[in-house]
């Protein structure tokens, strides 16, 4: 098993210059999250992609601002390159925008959920345990920051948590491709700012349940655990 992975970080989005000073930008939080590791960054969002899909030991697909539908030069060549990465065997979590872009890339649906927003602090209780779920526990506490949502599993596609409002929490394509909505790598002062700051986008009665709902302690941490536990236990043949 390896101690250390070099691990494809594919940036979909960065951090307004306005909450830099919080965590930094994306790479600093998931950084934070996988410390053993080497987190090699992509600025996807920019048309800046990995000369082969070989480059790295696993792929990380961060969240963002636009949407997986959305026909911009860069989201269809990520699809592409998702699409690659599953058909060459190679390991890939996906987180919200990145969870999203798995299900869209390989043949299912996602579309602004019926319930709107979700934000701050959701239970998700897990469906399907795994062996990388170590240490188990039954529900854990993540934050939530989205509109979007997968309506429509891909082929190959398992459901193995979801949350009340959340029925795809977190899937699993097949043995090496994994998917979360939640974001295990924003710390609470910056979900915190995005809330306050998006009041007009969000609403003010939702904002204050999501500002109420941040005192619940979270399961980031765990969820960590268990991200990196996929990646170690699922390795590329490809």
């Amino acid at each position: 098993m390896q101690s250390v992975m070099k691990i494809g970080l594919l940036e979909c989005d960065h951090v307004l210059d306005k909450f830099q000073h919080i965590a930094g930008d994306y790479r600093d939080m998931f950084a934070a999250l996988f410390p053993e590791d080497e987190l090699v960054p992509f600025d996807v969002c920019k048309g800046r992609f990995p000369d082969s899909v070989q480059t790295c030991d696993a792929y990380l697909c961060t969240g963002s601002k636009f949407s997986v539908y959305d026909e911009m030069d860069w989201i269809l060549e990520l699809k592409r390159f998702v699409r690659e990465l599953y058909a060459r065997e190679k390991t890939y979590v996906g987180v919200c925008f990145g969870h999203q872009m798995l299900g869209e890339a390989l043949g299912g649906r996602v579309e602004k959920a019926p319930v709107g927003w979700c934000v701050g602090v959701h239970s998700f209780q897990v469906q399907q345990s795994e062996p990388w779920m170590n240490p188990f526990q039954t529900n854990c506490n993540l934050l939530m920051m989205c509109q979007d949502q997968i309506t429509a599993l891909p082929p190959d596609g398992m459901v193995l948590a979801c949350a009340k409002a959340c029925p795809v929490g977190m899937l699993r394509v097949g043995p090496r491709m994994l998917g979360l909505q939640a974001h295990p790598e924003f710390p609470l002062a910056y979900e915190g700012a995005l809330l306050v700051d998006r009041v007009g986008r969000i609403g003010a009665e939702l904002v204050q349940a999501g500002l109420d709902s941040l005192a619940t302690p979270l399961d980031a941490g765990l969820m960590g655990k268990w991200l990196r536990n996929f990646m170690v236990s699922a390795p590329s043949d490809g």
